[in-house]
């Protein structure tokens, strides 16, 4: 984990985006070679990355831990929404069981058999649940985690893959220890159930096990939060960025995040429409893509949670009417996207853009080598940074409308 961490940290702080740092010579090269034409490819390629790149996550535990309900509270559904994973309060998974994500769906969570029954004795676990394809497993427990999810633990390790214990039913611990009647101290409980997992697990051979106490029916209570910057802070660039953009918009601080995200892909969007074609905007020369830019911009919504469904989905996740959500977002870019709409951006654009290039060049990776600060590309990038900001500002509208705090 420490290389791979120190790897993805180089990365970063090379301000290249999703590109490493040979990636980004390369980058220049062809354009000093070939112009935009040859880059252009380049960055396509990345889009398609981005695109393409499949998320699979592993959850596995005992049948009745939690696992269904888990799987749905990620993908910001309820057990009775079209694609739920089934609650059973029996049998439990018998095989491998994939749940795409409703709006990322190259992001899959597995629900995995528990370990160690007749049909999956821990000996062969490993090969039967085929343990490569996933990027990381999550091992839930509703009491105590067991032998079997010990070895499980083990054998992910032994595979330089991550594994993280959820404590699942939080919720209901803290209630019966409320109807003993003696005096109740939620921080303390929590820390005893937390000290005894990690306890448990460490006299078993785990020597760091990261132990997350969660509700699945309360994502903003307890552990859950930490649990998914856990995800995000151990996957590489590509799939991080991926993971983030499929959470479902509890509070502002995974907005921001998701803004963030969106905001490295920009200077790549803006590359490929401002040299794919020409498009004139009266008294301005705004070289791009509309069709491109249609589609930037239903896809930025839909990654903001601003489509139909998704408030759909946050409005009953919150348990208010989607009426209510639908009516403190104020933008133009919620209705139908038009060519007039994108017309009408670019002449705000245009007024800023006129008016002086403030824009620090250094922020968008390479850019500031590659082109030209009166070129089309500086125009779409404004344009695009421009809707960015306002599904943002409306995306927090929506939470604090949800959940009726930050």
């Amino acid at each position: 984990m420490g290389e791979s961490s120190s790897r993805d940290q180089t990365t970063e702080t090379s301000n290249s985006s999703f590109f490493t740092e040979d990636e980004v010579r390369n980058l220049k090269s062809e354009y000093e070679t070939g112009g935009m034409e040859k880059a252009k490819l380049l960055i396509q390629r990345k889009i398609n990355d981005l695109e393409n790149t499949e998320l699979n996550i592993a959850v596995t535990g005992e049948s009745g831990t939690g696992k269904s309900t888990f799987i749905n509270a990620m993908r910001g559904l309820d057990k009775d929404d079209d694609g739920a994973a089934e609650t059973r309060t029996t049998e439990g998974t018998m095989e491998p069981t994939g749940y795409r994500h409703p709006t990322l769906p190259n992001v899959c969570l597995w629900d995995l058999p528990g370990v160690g029954t007749p049909k999956f004795p821990a000996s062969k676990y490993q090969k039967e649940m085929k343990f490569d394809k996933y990027d990381f497993f999550i091992i839930i427990s509703g009491c105590r985690f067991t032998e079997n999810d010990v070895k499980l633990a083990k054998d992910i390790k032994r595979l330089e893959k991550n594994s993280y214990f959820v404590r699942s039913k939080i919720d209901n611990d803290l209630h019966a220890k409320r109807k003993e009647g003696r005096d109740f101290n939620e921080e303390k409980e929590l820390e005893k159930i937390r000290n005894y997992c990690i306890r448990n697990l460490q006299e078993a051979g785990i020597q760091s096990p990261r132990v997350f106490l969660i509700s699945s029916f309360d994502q903003n209570r307890y552990d859950f939060n930490l649990l998914n910057k856990a995800l995000e802070g151990d996957l590489p660039g590509i799939k991080k960025s991926i993971y983030i953009l499929s959470l479902p918009n509890l509070n502002l601080e995974i907005v921001e995040r998701k803004k963030k995200e969106l905001k490295k892909q920009v200077w790549m969007l803006a590359s490929l429409s401002g040299v794919v074609g020409a498009v004139p905007v009266p008294g301005v020369s705004l070289g791009c893509d509309i069709a491109i830019l249609i589609r930037v911009i239903i896809d930025f919504r839909k990654y903001m949670g601003l489509d139909d469904d998704s408030l759909q989905r946050l409005a009953k996740m919150a348990g208010k009417p989607v009426g209510d959500l639908k009516a403190v977002v104020n933008s133009p870019l919620v209705g139908k996207i038009t060519p007039d709409i994108i017309n009408r951006l670019a002449w705000g654009t245009a007024a800023i853009f006129i008016s002086g290039l403030e824009i620090a060049l250094d922020i968008i990776p390479v850019v500031g080598s590659i082109f030209g600060a009166g070129s089309s590309f500086l125009m779409t990038y404004k344009l695009l940074t421009g809707v960015l900001d306002d599904l943002t500002v409306n995306a927090k509208r929506v939470v604090k409308a949800a959940f009726g705090t930050d």
